[in-house]
């Protein structure tokens, strides 16, 4: 035992307190994350894009997919509208957007007038907030279907959209375009004898010159998928998963595809090239895999999606190019965040998602993200962060001083 008065305090009195300064830095240091979490932009971001949509009644807020999405260091999204809710949810994410204008709007947009007023109420607002919105996509698929006075309503609206963008001193900082299926091709294989579908031919050429003097990218949404599914007797499993495989040659190039998808995209470059045009990016506006079908659609497994996208994630990130154009890297965007139980048609439809509406994933898909609960991204939540932050800060300024 020690002796009286040595200075070595008793094991059972109570320790000397903290100082009160010390105290309130330790404090500003914990919060200090939940503040860098909410006002900075995605750190080491992804390459690869992601496809929001909505068409369910079951998906979380807004507030909480921007966490979500953070947390994939996801920082690019593709919506198919220009939801108000979502952009204010990702102000000072950094996170980048292309927003879209629907096919049953496309037509009046032909109209200056309801072009910019529509700029007005859906894009201007947020981009004055710090919204980050990169591109519009005026109309979706449209020559898909035959509806033909919605596919010549589509460029001069896009030329109306371009227009009021300048007039409101936007031009340059979000281009134009429109997203387009892969049916629009009449021939996509060999990849070097692309061309467009002939009912398409009257539309595209001065579409693409549109698209070459704003420097806005020629959009595709490619499912290999599909491909396998109407034929698998004859698809190699492989070639579509970019597993290893013996590949497919061009017999006009000599260059050798180990995979459609990359096939794909040089046959949409093909068929730009084919009317006249070098200068146009392709971008793989959607693409995925379904984690489940109807009995009639092959493939549709958790396993095959997984594979599918972990394989496109890791050439996307490794800045891999197709044949044609090794040196640039393929611009993706993935189909799709969730599972939408409301989408109309085939099971496939319903599973493209990487997450349940939970936030539990659906497979392996070579990311991982959280979905926090919902009481921690609340706007009530949000709003008592920043205030208490406020005064943290002021509190440790003043005690520090």
């Amino acid at each position: 035992m020690a002796a009286a008065g040595s200075g070595r305090p008793s094991r059972t009195a109570p320790p000397a307190p903290l100082p009160s300064k010390l105290i309130t830095a330790c404090f500003f240091a914990l919060l200090l994350p939940i503040l860098l979490t909410e006002e900075v932009a995605v750190a080491d971001a992804l390459s690869i894009g992601v496809n929001y949509g909505q068409i369910a009644n079951n998906l979380p807020s807004p507030a909480r997919v921007s966490w979500l999405l953070r947390s994939m260091r996801i920082s690019k999204v593709k919506l198919y509208d220009a939801d108000p809710n979502v952009l204010r949810a990702f102000l000072g994410t950094g996170v980048e957007f292309v927003v879209g204008i629907g096919n049953e709007a496309v037509p009046a947009m032909v109209s200056p007038a309801a072009a910019q007023a529509w700029l007005q109420q859906h894009l201007v607002p947020h981009l004055r907030a710090g919204a980050r919105v990169t591109c519009v996509t005026v109309g979706n698929e449209v020559f898909k279907g035959n509806d033909t006075a919605l596919q010549a309503a589509v460029l001069p609206a896009m030329e109306s959209v371009h227009r009021a963008l300048g007039a409101l001193g936007l031009q340059g900082r979000v281009n134009v375009t429109t997203a387009h299926s892969l049916d629009i091709m009449g021939v996509s294989f060999p990849p070097s004898a692309g061309a467009f579908h002939p009912a398409a031919l009257p539309h595209l050429q001065l579409f693409l010159g549109f698209l070459s003097a704003t420097r806005a990218p020629f959009l595709i949404n490619c499912y290999p998928y599909f491909a396998y599914k109407d034929d698998p007797a004859r698809v190699p499993l492989e070639y579509v998963l970019f597993q290893p495989n013996a590949g497919v040659a061009d017999p006009h190039t000599g260059l050798r595809y180990d995979n459609m998808l990359y096939a794909q995209v040089d046959a949409v470059y093909a068929a730009i090239q084919a009317l006249g045009h070098t200068d146009v990016e392709v971008v793989v506006s959607e693409t995925g895999w379904p984690s489940r079908g109807d009995p009639d659609e092959p493939g549709a497994t958790p396993e095959n999606a997984g594979t599918y996208i972990r394989n496109l994630l890791q050439r996307i990130e490794a800045k891999q190019g197709t044949p044609l154009r090794p040196a640039a890297p393929v611009g993706v965007y993935v189909f799709a965040l969730f599972n939408e139980n409301l989408k109309p048609g085939p099971a496939s439809e319903r599973n493209y998602g990487l997450f349940y509406p939970d936030g539990s994933p659906v497979y392996n898909a070579g990311v991982h993200g959280y979905l926090p609960p919902m009481l921690v991204v609340s706007n009530a939540a949000r709003q008592v962060i920043h205030l208490f932050t406020l005064v943290t800060i002021a509190s440790v300024t003043f005690v520090l001083s």
